[in-house]
């Protein structure tokens, strides 16, 4: 099956978050698209670990910047995904060629970019008080599993 919709870690921090996200890129055979800066190396031994011997087949792209990013994709559906929105991610329009975007683990997303793509920030559903948020590898694999879903 061939997919369109792409993932893209804003700025990810945690090197075995990303593997295990580019794991799930190959399995669903779609695009990890990266931003920097990053809290890592990306060629560090955790990386490599945590996408197994699946890094290899990962089809991969880098940017420098946000606007570098806006710049050489020029996307026309981007779909943020952060905690801090009432949205639900069940109601984001997924569409072939839509962007998933994650924010960075800590950090999230910057002010510019919450403001700007306000109406296109959706959230995974957390019922109990006694955790601030989940992981982001789970989270991307639920988003791009529903985005997969959307589109049978």
């Amino acid at each position: 099956m061939d997919l369109n919709f792409k993932v893209v870690l804003f700025q990810p921090e945690i090197p075995g978050n990303t593997g295990s996200i580019g794991r799930t890129c190959v399995a669903l055979n779609i695009e990890l698209i990266l931003i920097k800066p990053y809290g890592f190396d990306i060629t560090e031994k955790a990386v490599r670990r945590a996408g197994l011997d699946y890094w290899k087949h990962l089809n991969l792209k880098e940017y420098d910047n946000w606007d570098h990013f806006i710049e050489n994709e020029n996307p026309k559906s981007i779909l943020l995904f952060d905690n801090f929105t009432e949205q639900l991610y069940d109601e984001a329009p997924y569409e072939g060629d839509s962007y998933l975007v994650f924010g960075s683990e800590t950090k999230g997303f910057p002010d510019h970019l919450m403001k700007t793509y306000y109406e296109s920030i959706y959230k995974l559903p957390m019922y109990s008080e006694l955790i601030r948020s989940l992981n982001l590898s789970n989270s991307v694999t639920a988003i791009a599993y529903e985005c997969l879903r959307n589109l049978k």
